[in-house]
């Protein structure tokens, strides 16, 4: 095994991997550096969700490399894995999956309370985060209360609460209207550029992709120069495409 560049974050090599018998990803390479906001771009079914898996640790490829600051993630046991998603990276699912028991300020806090912070400083912090994303009233209701924008926003939250060095963004703004699609990302890329994250997000919108420093395509699981990305026209006053950050 060669190790990656000093200044890659994150850094792969030649990763394949099939779910099921279909392939997803063919011999896909790249590295991120330490404070950078990568898009990974590319039409529905590209692979964008399986890159992001594997780089996070989350699947492990049926081949290739995948390193974080010179560790080889894909030789971890799970444990050292699952240690290592919990301490350093942060995760957005495109749908809000959130504990149904927990209020929205637990839920935002369950990283930090899972490392042992403690409760008050835990809530603290959550607390900062909800209103920043403008849901500081929600703190106390639970997710069925919650509007299923309000719910995206708390785990949005919920990534960002622990200042993970890396996070990764699956469509994240994909249940959002405009304007909320718009504040979210500007909190993304804030939040990154202050705390130092490094970002990893998977889009499938060309204006989403052009927040970012750098971009990425994928087409049929393979790496390419240029991919022409979507631009759907609204439909029930969403616009996942359409933003003015």
């Amino acid at each position: 095994m060669v190790a990656p560049p000093d200044n890659d974050v994150l850094w792969a090599r030649g990763l394949t991997h099939a779910h099921d018998g279909s392939p997803a990803l063919h011999g896909v390479s790249l590295g991120v550096r330490e404070g950078e906001i990568l898009a990974v771009s590319g039409p529905r079914g590209s692979g964008k969700t399986t890159l992001l898996r594997c780089l996070s640790g989350q699947v492990l490829p049926q081949q290739g490399e995948v390193w974080f600051n010179s560790t080889p993630v894909h030789t971890m046991r799970p444990l050292a894995r699952e240690r290592l998603r919990r301490d350093r990276f942060g995760w957005i699912d495109p749908e809000p999956a959130l504990v149904p028991e927990l209020t929205a300020w637990e839920n935002a806090a369950l990283p930090l309370m899972l490392r042992g912070t403690a409760r008050r400083a835990a809530k603290t912090a959550a607390l900062e985060w909800l209103e920043r994303l403008d849901i500081g009233g929600c703190a106390r209701k639970r997710p069925h209360a919650l509007l299923y924008s309000e719910r995206q926003r708390v785990v949005v939250a919920r990534a960002l609460v622990g200042s993970p060095t890396v996070l990764f963004a699956d469509e994240p703004t994909a249940p959002l209207h405009r304007a909320e699609c718009a504040h979210v990302l500007r909190t993304l890329t804030a939040a990154a550029r202050s705390h130092g994250i490094t970002v990893v997000l998977a889009t499938h919108c060309a204006d989403t992709a052009a927040l970012a420093d750098r971009t990425v395509s994928l087409l049929d699981g393979r790496r390419v120069h240029n991919v022409r990305l979507p631009q759907p026209p609204e439909a029930e006053g969403r616009a996942a495409c359409s933003l003015s950050v």
